[in-house]
């Protein structure tokens, strides 16, 4: 079925609006990690530094899909047909080599590389001030030959269907990443099937990798809303990336200038956005957030012993000022007062009520006493807080 041109700019303003929605996520999270830096540095907690250790590495991994994203953008067609541009072959192949050469490696190796740091030791992993440029070199190292891969298969390809030999016998969407359209003599981005078929090999190694890293992490973890995390990064990866993968093959099948080819396309773009989606929300936002909240408890328990804090040095001076007044008034009249009834961390006191003359309310405030319920003999029963009406207390 031929492409209209509703569809294809259905499925550009679609695409667009995706990769805008994942754009904003990716920058609030950087603005959620840079936020949760300047309160550790602020507030000092030491203990929640172990968490940012990676700031950079997840950081990096926002860049590399904002990348992706808009290298999908520019693929499609809609901006084109809307600005009237006419734009050369090389824009594909720049395309096909920095999205599935450079950025989806990356991407992936930076997930690995976040999900392995757990596993480190503490003076050489996250906690060390270098482990984050180490591991942006080793990214980039490990990208090198996948990128070199895609860049084979863009420049040389094309080449062997020139020359007589096994070039000659490959058909010619193995190895062509542009398709000329007859419609206003424009060009049309495909996907070669051996890019393709190197991203798959790519997602094999990866998955397989992820599989043995993930089942040594849930050894090791206890909680269980970590492991829910670990598995939805596995799912995320095992299911999402091979599906891209398969979408993309199946595009050969038909023409670029199809509604076929253009829903192929857009579902594999589809599964990708999910993926890093969930993975950007698994292992960045969800730490720094609960890092974040473990914050906000360490606030609200440090300002609960600081109001503990207060009330007893308060405590203490209402203390010392009526044993004064107690010291005062037994000089005044001895008869009163007796020794006992002064002691030390034990203050007892009469209250009168209106309407009471005879009898009164004992109140004891007993403070750092080691005999709290020691009362002296032949005195009466001393009550604690709250006051008790003076008809149920006996009178002296």
């Amino acid at each position: 079925m031929p492409l209209s041109r509703f569809a294809a700019e259905a499925f550009g303003v679609v695409t667009i609006c995706l990769v805008a929605i994942l754009v904003l996520l990716g920058l609030m999270c950087i603005a959620y990690s840079f936020y949760f830096r300047s309160r550790i540095h602020s507030q000092g907690l030491v203990q929640l530094k172990y968490f940012s250790g990676p700031w950079i590495i997840r950081i990096t991994f926002i860049l590399f899909s904002i990348w992706w994203g808009i290298g999908e953008i520019i693929r499609l067609t809609l901006l084109r047909s809307t600005f009237h541009l006419k734009w050369p072959d090389t824009v594909c192949k720049c395309y096909i080599v920095s999205n599935m050469g450079f950025a989806e490696p990356c991407l992936f190796l930076t997930l690995v590389f976040l999900l392995r740091a757990p596993l480190q030791n503490l003076e050489t992993g996250i906690m060390s001030r270098k482990w984050n440029v180490k591991t942006s070199g080793y990214i980039l190292l490990y990208c090198l030959p996948m990128f070199v891969l895609q860049l084979f298969v863009i420049l040389v390809g094309p080449q062997l269907d020139k020359n007589k030999g096994f070039g000659k016998m490959l058909p010619h969407y193995f190895s062509s990443a542009v398709v000329a359209s007859g419609e206003n003599d424009t060009t049309l981005c495909t996907y070669p099937l051996l890019s393709t078929i190197l991203h798959g090999l790519f997602a094999i190694i990866l998955t397989s990798y992820l599989f043995w890293l993930g089942s040594r992490i849930l050894k090791l973890v206890i909680n269980k809303g970590l492991q829910k995390r670990v598995y939805t990064l596995l799912f995320s990866v095992s299911c999402f990336l091979p599906l891209r993968v398969l979408f993309l093959g199946l595009s050969v099948l038909s023409g670029p200038e199809h509604v076929m080819f253009e829903a192929l396309v857009f579902l594999a773009f589809l599964a990708l956005v999910c993926c890093v989606g969930l993975c950007m929300c698994t292992l960045v936002y969800r730490p720094v957030a609960d890092c974040l909240a473990l914050g906000n408890l360490q606030d609200l328990e440090a300002r609960r012993l600081n109001d503990d804090h207060n009330d007893t040095v308060s405590l203490i001076a209402n203390q010392s000022y009526l044993e004064d007044n107690v010291e005062d008034n037994a000089r005044s009249s001895p008869g009163r007062y007796s020794d006992a009834s002064t002691k030390r961390g034990s203050i007892s006191f009469r209250t009168l009520e209106k309407g009471v003359t005879s009898t009164g309310t004992f109140v004891e405030l007993s403070l750092f006493s080691p005999s709290r319920s020691a009362t002296p003999p032949g005195s009466p029963p001393l009550l604690g807080w709250p006051m008790r009406s003076p008809t149920q207390v006996i009178g002296p």
